[in-house]
């Protein structure tokens, strides 16, 4: 048998590091196995996904050097490798359910199923669907979807008993069935749900090792229960432990920056980051921290992967760079400098936004060296701004970076009509709204145009610029952040008209 495994990341928003985490533990098995590792792109959430989160996602796990054997930009004998090209093969496979009575037609509205999950809270029952339409025949079915009704189709799960799997690392897992829910398999609008098409899938892709976090454990029996459906052999299960931020909680955008641009546009080498995230949880037999991936591979045991919460500390992570940093020839690391920061591709970007505000080159630095700058060196006094009250200055940078966190096209005219709109719907004039924006994006009052300059650094550091801004200005306690998220909510509604966060 070769070992096959998988990782398949969903394209709707920044390369995650969980995503290269799990990547790279089930490329390092399949190596050590002499075995394939594949990508599948999961783009069945139509809304959500772009091509330009697929494009970012796949060039950051290459920058990584977690290169695969098949997937949607190389091929294989298994594709198309987009779910959103195989939809035929999860409308033949949930027909088969339902015809051996696997799977059930569902016309349950979603104010049926609230109100059903508001009374089981109420009666302290596990939340989850009752069954409801589970008993009609194959003619009220067929009646109502000539009517016209929107369905979904649902599994059936069993009600007493429990589900036991084995876990690589945990040994025996058992579940009671009572927990699981009749998961939706095909959506209304006719697309799959995620535990459909990942079971499919990993069967006809002939995958034998599913390496995957801890969160998808509760979905296992879901998962063992239509493998036994369809009468396949379930691939080999492994759950990784989460990371986790320095106060343990689960790794968070608001806590820990969580994408790969922003740590790969900060400077740290790829080789050092792969490393570290090798460190996640597993160590080399001789304890040693500075490995590469080659290494990794070549020692590779999957028991060694320890289940406490690995720690992804920034802090480590940079001296751990400074590592392979200064184990770098001169040469060598003059090259990479270059080609971080100072390549043609990424100066010529800048250039046109400088050449006509210097009248040396020894100006560009003063003006421009926020381009290749990690966290500024801001203080509070930075955004002492004159007729932006303290309450106001917070709001404009949480909403802003709320705002900015959701916009899936990153460019010039994008991030404009962004700002215009925010500013308007917070009773704001671009005046006042845009010196805090400016401090926190450029460290200065004075630099190049602010929008151009936003479109060129990227989403990531953007968006990180502005979380530290906060920070800088005082932050937001857990209080003040309901009570935002009930502000931002409402803002551009019509009963909002005039802009309370000015008031």
């Amino acid at each position: 048998m070769t070992v096959r495994t998988r990782i398949a990341p969903s394209p709707t928003g920044d390369p995650h590091v969980g995503t290269a985490y799990i990547a790279l533990f089930n490329l390092a098995f399949a190596r050590a196995m002499g075995g394939k590792f594949i990508l599948r792109i999961e783009d069945t959430d139509q809304a959500r996904s772009t091509s330009d989160s697929e494009k970012q996602i796949l060039d950051a796990l290459r920058w990584l050097g977690l290169d695969w054997d098949e997937g949607p930009d190389i091929g294989g004998p298994h594709g198309p490798y987009h779910q959103s090209q195989r939809t035929d093969i999860y409308h033949q496979h949930v027909e088969q359910l339902v015809d051996k009575g696997h799977a059930f037609r569902c016309f349950c509205s979603t104010e049926r199923l609230s109100a059903l999950r508001v009374q089981q809270m109420k009666d302290k029952q596990q939340p989850g669907y009752d069954g409801h339409c589970m008993s009609l025949s194959s003619d009220q079915v067929e009646q109502r979807i000539s009517a016209g009704e929107s369905s979904v189709v649902r599994m059936k799960v069993p009600r007493e008993g429990s589900c036991k799997f084995q876990d690589m690392l945990r040994g025996e897992v058992e579940i009671d069935w009572t927990q699981v829910d009749m998961q939706i398999l095909m959506k209304a609008d006719g697309m799959p749900t995620y535990h459909l098409a990942n079971v499919v899938d990993d069967h006809l892709m002939e995958i034998t090792h599913v390496i995957r976090g801890e969160e998808w454990i509760n979905s296992a029996p879901k998962h063992q229960l239509l493998y036994d459906y369809f009468g396949w052999e379930m691939p080999v299960l492994c759950h990784m432990p989460l990371l986790r931020n320095p106060d343990k909680s689960k790794l968070s955008k608001r806590k820990n920056p969580t994408s790969i641009l922003y740590y790969q546009r900060m400077g740290f080498l790829a080789e050092a980051l792969c490393n570290y995230l090798g460190r996640m949880g597993w160590s080399m037999p001789d304890e040693r921290e500075k490995f590469s991936l080659d290494e990794m591979i070549q020692d590779f045991d999957i028991k060694r992967v320890s289940l406490g919460g690995p720690i992804f500390d920034t802090e480590k992570l940079s001296w751990l760079n400074g590592l392979w940093i200064r184990d770098m020839e001169p040469e060598e690391f003059g090259r990479r400098v270059s080609q971080w920061a100072f390549n043609k591709e990424y100066f010529m970007q800048i250039a046109p936004l400088v050449q006509s505000r210097v009248e040396l080159f020894s100006d560009i630095e003063p003006l421009a060296g926020f381009f290749v700058s990690g966290v500024l060196p801001l203080t509070e006094e930075n955004f002492q701004i004159k007729g932006l009250e303290p309450d106001v200055l917070k709001r404009v940078l949480q909403f802003s970076l709320w705002r900015f966190e959701a916009l899936r096209h990153w460019e010039r005219e994008s991030i404009e009509g962004t700002i215009s709109q925010l500013a308007e719907e917070m009773g704001l004039k671009l005046r006042n709204f845009m010196p805090p924006i400016f401090m926190a994006i450029t460290g200065k009052s004075s630099a190049t145009p602010l929008m151009d300059s936003m479109a060129i650094l990227g989403p990531d550091m953007t968006r990180a610029r502005l979380r530290h801004a906060l920070g800088v200005v005082g932050g937001v306690s857990k209080k003040e952040l309901k009570r935002l998220e009930k502000e931002f909510v409402l803002l551009g509604s019509d009963e909002n008209s005039g802009g309370s966060a000015a008031s």
